[in-house]
């Protein structure tokens, strides 16, 4: 396999793309490998990378179904209920908590 083709932080050439950006446009890579890559140098670290595809070989973003929403939903809904509890949190439980606020702090949240 050749060595991929390295750029420079933000000195890409038209026509490369990373998959946020791709994304950004309503594409996907599409099962291509990766086509090149930007590195940005640091200091006492080793450099960070970003890979890149071709924007010409990307396909569209697939249109989610009717069943894909429907599971996100009830992914989403779960997320809210509390364990400890039982009840609607109204907001996504942190997991750093594992439990609804009122349930984790009971004391601060009584008075």
């Amino acid at each position: 396999m050749a060595a991929l083709p390295v750029f420079r932080w933000r000195l890409a050439p038209d026509g490369y793309a990373t998959r946020r950006q791709l994304r950004a446009r309503g594409l996907r890579p599409g099962g291509q490998d990766v086509a090149a890559q930007l590195e940005r140098p640091r200091r006492r670290r080793g450099p960070l990378v970003a890979y890149l595809y071709r924007v010409e070989d990307a396909k569209p973003v697939r249109p989610m179904t009717p069943a894909k929403w429907a599971a996100l939903a009830k992914a989403n809904t779960a997320r809210r209920i509390c364990p400890s509890c039982g009840l609607d949190a109204g907001y996504v439980i942190p997991t750093s908590l594992g439990m609804c606020v009122t349930c984790a702090y009971p004391d601060e949240c009584a008075a």
